[in-house]
């Protein structure tokens, strides 16, 4: 956990512990980033708001070095541009201050349980693309491609679900945590990304109103 101030990091630090968690506080972005690239955290819970560093660079620099560290970040800093500017640089999830604690705790076991979450098998093959679940990249013929923490969720979501209409929202609960169209804008620059890395639109489908369709046929 990544918070200053010592009022709210003694009730996080409370309420996480209550349900069987172990913390480590940090009351810096330095000392955050520090002790999140030394350490192995199931996730990292970031105030936007720091003394030293702010907390997006912390995010991004996180992000850089760690690119499966899952984020989370707490913060009464939560305009929409905030939080789509979180969520592009690599958050989790995006939750404002002032919170109630018991969501504060079923959004930390949620991403808890995806961090926990083992795939079955290590690829999942689904017409030319072959995914590797356990480095998150694709293969494309001969091709290696790399992806993003968030490119990577949207193609296995689906991918797992191929030829099945995906829903904007859920696409962008299963990659972000957050089923609101008011950031949505961040799953359309994802899939046009991963178009381009991919060659081209064939696989991935526009459903107009709806969502997307990775298509097999």
């Amino acid at each position: 956990m990544v918070e200053d101030d010592e009022r709210v990091a003694r009730l996080l630090t409370r309420a996480l512990t209550g349900a069987g968690l172990c913390v480590h506080s940090e009351p810096t972005g330095t000392g955050g980033l520090d002790a999140a690239l030394r350490g192995d955290f199931d996730l990292v819970v970031l105030d936007l708001v720091l003394p030293d560093i702010d907390g997006v660079e912390v995010l991004r620099r996180l992000v850089d070095d760690l690119p499966h560290q899952r984020v989370l970040i707490l913060s009464g800093a939560c305009e929409v541009a905030n939080r789509v500017a979180c969520l592009e640089a690599g958050a989790e999830d995006f939750l404002g201050k002032p919170f109630a604690v018991a969501e504060l705790l079923a959004r930390v076991h949620a991403r808890m349980r995806m961090a926990a979450a083992s795939p079955v098998g290590d690829y999942l093959t689904v017409g030319p693309v072959r995914l590797d679940l356990r480095l998150h990249r694709a293969q494309l013929a001969d091709r290696r491609v790399d992806l993003t923490e968030r490119e990577f969720l949207v193609l296995q979501y689906l991918m797992s679900r191929a030829d099945q209409v995906c829903s904007r929202s859920d696409l962008l609960e299963a990659a972000w945590g957050m089923g609101s169209r008011s950031a949505s804008n961040v799953l359309d620059a994802c899939v046009w990304r991963l178009r381009g890395k991919l060659g081209g639109p064939e696989w991935l489908e526009t459903v107009r109103n709806v969502g997307y369709r990775y298509a097999v046929g």
